[in-house]
């Protein structure tokens, strides 16, 4: 049912317990539907490079979310773009 919602709306998934949010299989297969999804990822999750990669490669935008080590990445930054 959340990952449903994710897919209309990255952000939904703010209403997702803690423990899904820091869940990375679970945020793996979210932000693979819908890499806005990022945003509401675990602290953790949001410093994970692969999960970061898969969210930017579905929407470069969303290395905003992600933890500022990867801003200086250039391989991410030019994915992003």
């Amino acid at each position: 049912v959340v990952l449903e919602a994710v897919r209309e709306s990255g952000s939904s998934l703010v209403y997702a317990s803690a423990k899904l949010r820091a869940d990375k299989d679970f945020i793996l297969e979210a932000v693979r539907e819908n890499g806005w999804a990022l945003q509401c990822a675990s602290v953790e999750l949001q410093a994970d490079e692969e999960v970061v990669r898969c969210a930017v490669l579905r929407v470069g935008n969303t290395l905003s979310y992600a933890n500022r080590t990867f801003h200086a990445d250039k391989d991410l930054v030019l994915l992003a773009a």
